[in-house]
This record gives C-alpha cells, sequence and structure tokens, in this order.
C-alpha cells in the first residue's frame, strides 16, 4: 500500500488530530483487516517502511519446542511453529526466534481493498470520538455556547457547540425558560459519556451552581484573574442564590467589585438566569460568623456550632429575635435552605424575645435611621 504515511498525514491535518495517533490507527485497521481477510488466528504486526511510505502486513510466528501444548491449540496453533519443523527452513534457528512472513493485502483483490477502507473509516472514526472526549470531558464544569438546532416533544434542547451536538435536558433548564430553533444559550458541561450506538454524548446544565460561577468569571474581571475568588455558591434555579467571595488581595473589596458599580454586574449575570436574584456574602473560615452571614438579611443573635462524632459540624444552631425569623427562612423557605446548602450543615433556629435584647433593639433602630437618610436622599 504506496504512500499509506502522505494519507495519514493527510487525514491527521484534516481531522485536527497527531500524525503519530493517526499512524496508530492505521496499523491498527491493517492489521484487523489481515485477519479477516487472512485468517483470524494468525498473528499480525504492522510495520512502517519508511523508504516506500508503506505499511507492510506481516506474520509472527514464534519457534517452541516440539511438544509445547500450544501447538496443539486450534486458535493458537498458527502463531507457533515447532523447533523440528522451523529447522526444515533455517537450521540456525532457535527456540524463542520469532519467524516472519510478509502477506500483502493487494493479493486478495477487491475484497482486501474494501475491508480495509472500511476499517479505516471505523479506526479514523473512533480516534477522532476519543479525542473529542477527551477535550470535552476535560471541560466538565466549564462555560461553552452554541445555537439551538431542535428541541423535541420532551423539550429537551439539542444545541451545536463548536463541533459536536449538546443536549439540554429539560430538568437542566432553568423554571419557565423556552428555547427556539436559532437561539444562542450559554451553560455549562454537566457530563461526557461515550456510548457504542451513539457515539459521544453531551450533556449540559444551565441549573448547576457551576453555571452561575461561570458566569460571574465572564462579567468579574477579578473573579476571572483570581483576584477575587467564588469559595462557595448555591441556587435555588431562577429564585435566588447565594454566594460566598473572598478577596487574595487586601486591597479590593471582594464583595464590592463583584457587584460592580451601581450592580451593574451582578444585574447582568441576573438578567442571564431570567432574573435570579444574588446575594453576595463575605467568605470567613470563622464557622459561627460565616453562618451568620449565610442567614442575610436577617440579624443573628447567636451561632453554635454542634459537631457529629467524626468532629465534623453537623448542626448550626441560631438564636435570633423573633421578628427575625421570617427573614431568615424567606418567603418558602428559600433563605435557610440556601444558608444550609452554602455552609453543608442543618440549621436549627431559636427565638428569643426581642423586646428584651437591646442590642438587637439598637441594630434595628440604627438600620431603621439608615434606611430612613437613604429614602431622604434617593
Amino acid at each position: 500500500m504506496e504512500k499509506i504515511l502522505d494519507i495519514a498525514e493527510a487525514i491527521a491535518h484534516e481531522k485536527g488530530l497527531s500524525p503519530e495517533k493517526v499512524i496508530e490507527a492505521l496499523k491498527t485497521a491493517f492489521v484487523q483487516t489481515a485477519k479477516r481477510v487472512i485468517d483470524r488466528n494468525f498473528a499480525f504486526e504492522a510495520q512502517i517502511d519508511d523508504e516506500t511510505k508503506s505499511i507492510n502486513i506481516i506474520q509472527i510466528i514464534t519457534v517452541v519446542e516440539d511438544d509445547n501444548e500450544n501447538l496443539e491449540v486450534e486458535e493458537l496453533a498458527p502463531a507457533y511453529i515447532s523447533l523440528s519443523d522451523a529447522k526444515e527452513y533455517d537450521d540456525q534457528v532457535e527456540l524463542g526466534d520469532q519467524l516472519q512472513v510478509e502477506h500483502k493485502l493487494e493479493d486478495h483483490g477487491r475484497t482486501g481493498a474494501s475491508q480495509l477502507h472500511r476499517e479505516i473509516e471505523f479506526h479514523i472514526q473512533r480516534l477522532v470520538e476519543d479525542e473529542l472526549f477527551n477535550k470535552y470531558k476535560s471541560k466538565v464544569g466549564n462555560l461553552v455556547s452554541g445555537r439551538v438546532t431542535r428541541v423535541d416533544s420532551q423539550q429537551a434542547t439539542y444545541i451545536e457547540v463548536d463541533e459536536v451536538r449538546a443536549v439540554l435536558p429539560m430538568k437542566s433548564r432553568i423554571k419557565g425558560e423556552k428555547f427556539e430553533v436559532g437561539d444562542h444559550i450559554k451553560a455549562v458541561v454537566r457530563r461526557v459519556n461515550m456510548d457504542k450506538e451513539n457515539g459521544i454524548q453531551i450533556e449540559l446544565s444551565r441549573t448547576s451552581p457551576k453555571f452561575l460561577e461561570e458566569l460571574l468569571a465572564l462579567e468579574v474581571p477579578e473573579i476571572s484573574d483570581g483576584t477575587v475568588i467564588v469559595e462557595k455558591s448555591a441556587r435555588i434555579p431562577g429564585e435566588r442564590a447565594k454566594i460566598a467571595l473572598i478577596s487574595t488581595h487586601p486591597q479590593v473589596d471582594a464583595v464590592g467589585a463583584t457587584v460592580g458599580v451601581k450592580g451593574v454586574r451582578i444585574n447582568a449575570v441576573s438578567e442571564e438566569l431570567i432574573g435570579e436574584n444574588i446575594d453576595c456574602i463575605e467568605y470567613t473560615s470563622i464557622t459561627e460568623l460565616f453562618v451568620s452571614r449565610t442567614m442575610s438579611p436577617a440579624i443573628i443573635s447567636h451561632v453554635e456550632i454542634v459537631k457529629n462524632e467524626e468532629g465534623e459540624n453537623e448542626k448550626a444552631i441560631i438564636t435570633l429575635p423573633a421578628d427575625q425569623k421570617s427573614k431568615a427562612i424567606g418567603r418558602s423557605g428559600i433563605n435557610i435552605r440556601l444558608a444550609s446548602m452554602l455552609t453543608g450543615m442543618n440549621i436549627e433556629l431559636v427565638e428569643t424575645d426581642s423586646s428584651t435584647n437591646e442590642e438587637t433593639g439598637e441594630i434595628e433602630e440604627a438600620k431603621d435611621g439608615v434606611d430612613a437618610l437613604e429614602a431622604l436622599f434617593n
């Protein structure tokens, strides 16, 4: 087969593959073809001839002792030859030597040519799929964008992302979202699978907390360059989210940088999430303080952390004024659920009489005063 290495280079260039991997795929195709058209029990090897730029098919026969049990096994016998028989061809042969017999696929006419064509197509396609699989496997959790090509009867949305088609299941869409053919949408890669029948399958998501984090990285330069880090995030898609931020630079306010001037940055992310409200809080390694911050806008009096037998944080008991309980719970329990998701702990609320809590009363009074001033100047 002349100039097969030139063909390998052309395929590699066209498909964006490594020439070395293409050559290995071609060698596999030659061996499989030889097994199909010559003898499936033969041990074949594909060897590169750099001078003629061709691939040669060589049958490998190992010299063994006359009483070797492999000579009696029908499936194995073609790969072995007894020492006595081998010496009839070469009296210098020794045990363990490997005799090489060259075969030419051209001698098998159209059958060999058509079989080789099918094998090459199959192995190159598998190589392309493997490359795509590895490429998108490394993108799990990363943001991608593409054009909607189809929406099926189950409302699964099919999106053309670069050279592949991905699917956004209905369960991974934000409530109330509807897409039409031609729409351009963003999502994160949730899962990548390889199926023998359908090939590579890429599942996207717009409900994952990672989607929120990736959108923030697009809108907030400080997050994309690592000056501000999203330490934790939690979402109830389409309704509300909480993100815990930490600054790696003493002069950068993590929350302020993320929110942006007049909320322009956070509002751009919220708009992409169909109006999802996003609470930004400053992360701290002090567990009690962090739990208190996650309960915002409720004002907390005290936080007690209960550990399990392994010494891990299991539950947070939060003491708060009775008039703060509704804020802590939030509409339909959304605030306390997000706080629990963000901290990874169950949260238990314990009420105190706000009328006897002077400190809380002073805080509420101060807050009312600030609100009044803001209303006056706005």
